[in-house]
């Protein structure tokens, strides 16, 4: 479920607690969490709705002055839910990005995603010697396609060894030192 930026400060803000989205079936249930720009988000309630049972109050927990602003917002088809939600916490992974005592279990990962092809130890190697560099330019220098040179990004960033910029990546100290050590 993506989350508009505005959105998700007043989330962190505790200024809205709902969201609606129409949906040929949810992509988040209750009881799961949204890794975002401002933390984790606990999706609490997953429930659908129908236009015109809206409450105002609904309406004003998702931040809208009234039916027809929200209404204009609804994008897609489907059957539209109301999602109850708030900010659980901070990101664990920015924790992890400065656990460089922490290094224990991350070899036998790394080694599991090289199995096919190497690749984990170019990438960071890559990020380290050219932070804030757009992901297209880093893909085309490693001969990668952007998008899977993104989604292994993501993975290494999900064991605290990347850090995304608001263009192009760097090396978390966890990331440094995994480098370092091998």
């Amino acid at each position: 479920m993506l989350i508009r930026v505005a959105d998700l400060e007043a989330i962190r803000d505790a200024r809205i607690d709902t969201q609606f989205r129409r949906w040929k079936r949810p992509t988040v249930k209750a009881g799961g969490t949204l890794l975002t720009a401002v933390g984790l988000v606990a999706i609490d309630e997953v429930d659908p709705v129908s236009l015109d049972a809206i409450s105002a109050e609904d309406i004003s927990r998702a931040g809208f002055q009234d039916l027809a602003a929200l209404a204009a917002a609804l994008r897609g088809e489907g059957q539209l839910y109301r999602i109850r939600l708030h900010l659980a916490g901070d990101d664990p992974r920015i924790a992890l990005r400065e656990a460089v005592d922490k290094l224990d279990g991350i070899a036998p990962k790394l080694a599991r995603m090289d199995a096919a092809q190497p690749w984990t130890r170019a990438i960071l190697t890559i990020i380290r010697e050219n932070p804030g560099v757009s992901a297209q330019i880093l893909a085309d220098r490693l001969g990668m396609e952007k998008q899977l040179f993104k989604t292994r990004v993501r993975r290494l960033k999900a064991l605290g060894l990347t850090e995304s910029l608001e263009v192009g990546y760097r090396i978390a100290p966890r990331g440094a030192a995994v480098l370092d050590a091998t």
